[in-house]
């Protein structure tokens, strides 16, 4: 590192400890309590239960919770949206939950979706996880699945949480950046977070830069149980996955769409669900026992570590449908309430410490942000299904309970609200052994084996956008040996991978040898369900085609491209020089949904230019429709262009690929075969700098 009195030690987990010759001040509770471990709740064994008695951990993440009213500490910017599930498979061999089921009904649900780290007002193509917040009305009481759209997380501990998002937050001393982990915290944080590397390789991905709500994956991230009516229990994990597949923009279009439409994933949505285009996703299930989970070579309770595909294959189980946009933002989007805890009988969860963390953090949360322990009684938040108890009484209480009991048992008043042994929750009768201590399980340790499995399991362009990534973010890191520890780092998840970003930061710094509590397995086989392109089918279905249009334009062109884009389930708008539309060779006038302004080819999937030569002429002297025509063969979209448009393609640098397609000559199906398969991926090379 940057002198020779600090080095760093290995823990119990792998974690890195920062040693140094002088004395520390010493970490203590609110209560002036020395604090002996502020890496770990406190277990009933290493893989067991968090406690309840962990007052340390209770008061870090209390605190946390309370740091923002009213807005949410992280997920502050959010959408949702209302739709409904239906099991087509059911798992009832599996669980006793009717939700899981029972086949053929229709489920209430109130999705959100969000960024995590910026503010309400930050833009909706930050490089973020996505989350993935599904509340579930079954006639059990609700359900909510409270996930995000990449499989793990950066930590394994919930005591983790507050630092993990202090460090990703911006800055307190200057209060930036907004939305972007691009600086020095958070990269010092992870730097010294070995187990957070399998989730860099993911957050660094284009995952984190979706093109849509509707094209983006969802995961529950931990392992629940699922318990049947015999009170057998099965182990199972959720993936949602999107009925559109999943698509991502590059980082440019992300940079030039949160300048041209700061709100483009909500506008998306909106209007996907305003014309009829209901978006779906399927919901598929992992399920193992606890036997087959003994026999992994990774520990499933660790929240930094997926199921491969191959290892435990994916069964759809149901489809999700968003078919309805809110009433009102804030009655509903804002004080909607998930919580992990709100489970239904049949559902349990697993000794995943991240998880038993946010089961206490996400009640505490919704107490402080919705000022009232009555916030369950909310229109959005309100169960669908019967319900009595007797809470009674604090802020904000809009139910007026009658008569004079207000508890059990009662001889006053039998006939009020009782337990029932068969039909409500019970927990699993896990037997639990083990010290009661501190501690992270030896089979949370391998740190880099996964990370360096996702790598492998990209396509050669996925893997060159992880690089710049990498060498974007860590390039705004100011203090160098920050960087030499991730360069490290990535070295230590494949060498070539470290080779890269080194190369591409111009490092000249001392980076440093990292020892590994586990080394890197290398014989883990990539998994083509890990990558984005690798799975991707041709397909026009959703996506959205910009054609821009001169004066003196062949109308019978435009109308067939917008024939072929509904007819394969796309949009088609019109961009024109001017909002008030164009005059075509037949006289008619096009109307324009935007003008070259407000249409930036970033907005589109694939893009067409259909101009007259007189047309063409005068954009040659527009910059805006210059750079329209270079942003998207920057951008290595699918271009049409009539034959008189030729010159204006030539001005702005776009050379001849199979992604170029003149309209007259090849016409319109096979433009939009090209377009269906999405970027031109060959051209990239040509395009911008590779490391």
């Amino acid at each position: 590192m940057s002198g020779n009195d600090t080095r760093f030690v290995s823990g119990e987990g792998g974690e890195l400890h920062q040693l140094a010759s002088g004395d520390h001040v010493r970490m203590t509770t609110a209560q002036g309590v020395v604090i002996g471990d502020d890496q770990n709740s406190l277990k009933a064994g290493p893989r067991g239960p968090v406690l309840l008695e962990d007052f340390v951990l209770r008061e870090k993440i209390f605190h946390f919770d309370h740091e923002r009213i009213p807005e949410r500490v992280v997920h502050a910017r959010g959408f949702g949206v209302h739709g409904h599930f239906e099991l087509t498979k059911s798992l009832e061999r599996h669980t006793r939950a009717r939700v899981l089921a029972k086949t053929g009904e229709r489920v209430p649900v109130f999705v959100r979706f969000s960024t995590v780290v910026g503010n309400k007002g930050s833009m909706d193509l930050a490089r973020d996880v996505r989350g993935f917040a599904v509340k579930f009305y079954t006639e059990e009481g609700n359900w909510d699945l409270v996930g995000n759209n990449i499989p793990v997380f950066f930590i394994q501990d919930a005591m983790k949480f507050p630092d993990v998002v202090h460090a990703a937050k911006q800055e307190p001393d200057r209060g930036f950046p907004q939305a972007q982990s691009a600086h020095d915290t958070f990269w010092d944080f992870i730097s010294l977070t070995p187990e957070s590397m399998h989730m860099i390789m993911w957050i660094m991905s284009d995952r984190t830069i979706p093109r849509s709500f509707r094209m983006m994956e969802g995961f529950g991230v931990h392992s629940f149980r699922l318990v049947n009516a015999a009170g057998e229990s099965t182990f199972v994990k959720f993936h949602w996955r999107p009925r559109l597949q999943s698509q991502s923009v590059l980082w440019d279009e992300a940079l030039k769409i949160n300048g041209a439409d700061p709100d483009f994933h909500r506008r998306d949505l909106w209007q996907a669900i305003e014309t009829g285009n209901f978006p779906e996703w399927d919901l598929a299930v992992q399920l193992f026992t606890e036997a087959e989970a003994e026999r992994f070579d990774f520990d499933h309770l660790d929240s930094t570590k997926i199921i491969p595909e191959e290892v435990v294959p994916l069964q759809v189980i149901g489809k999700l449908t968003l078919d309805r946009t809110v009433d009102n933002f804030f009655a509903e989007t804002e004080q909607v309430a998930f919580c992990t805890q709100n489970v239904v009988p049949g559902i349990d969860f697993s000794d995943d410490p991240l998880l038993q963390g946010r089961n206490f953090s996400y009640l505490d949360t919704q107490l402080k942000r919705l000022g009232s322990p009555n916030f369950t009684q909310l229109p959005i938040n309100a169960p669908r299904c019967p319900f009595a108890n007797f809470q009674r009484d604090g802020h904000m209480q809009m139910h007026v309970p009658n008569g004079r009991v207000a508890y059990q048992p009662s001889l006053l008043d039998p006939s009020g609200p009782r337990e029932d042994p068969r039909a409500g929750f019970t927990s699993h009768p896990a037997t639990i052994a083990g010290p009661k201590a501190r501690h992270r399980s030896a089979t949370f340790a391998d740190h880099y084996s996964q990370a360096r499995q996702f790598f492998l399991s990209q396509t050669e362009a996925e893997q060159a956008h992880i690089v710049a990534a990498l060498v974007f973010e860590l390039g705004k890191v100011d203090t160098l040996p920050i960087r030499g520890m991730m360069i490290a780092h990535l070295h230590n998840i494949l060498p070539q991978l470290g080779e890269r970003v080194a190369t591409g930061l111009n490092f000249q710094g001392e980076v440093p040898e990292l020892g590994q509590a586990v080394p890197t397995r290398t014989d883990l086989r990539p998994s083509p369900s890990l990558s984005l392109l690798a799975k991707f089918t041709p397909t026009l279905k959703g996506r959205k085609l910009g054609i821009l249009v001169t004066d003196g334009a062949d109308g019978e062109v435009v109308a067939k491209l917008e024939a072929a884009m509904t007819a394969a389930g796309g949009l088609t708008e019109i961009i024109a020089p001017r909002i008030g539309g164009v005059t075509l060779i037949s006289g008619r006038t096009l109307a324009a949904d935007h003008d070259l302004q407000g249409g930036p080819s970033v907005l589109f999937d694939a893009v067409a230019v259909v101009a007259s030569a007189d047309g063409t002429t005068m954009l040659q002297h527009d910059q805006r429709a210059v750079a329209w025509v270079h942003d998207a063969f920057q951008h290595l979209k699918v271009i049409g262009h009539s034959a008189a448009a030729l010159p204006l393609l030539n001005q702005a640098g776009v050379m001849p690929d199979d992604g170029i397609v003149n309209l007259d000559r090849a016409g319109v199906s096979a433009f939009g075969a090209a377009a269906a398969r999405g970027r031109i991926w060959p051209r990239e090379p040509l395009v911008r700098t590779m490391f």
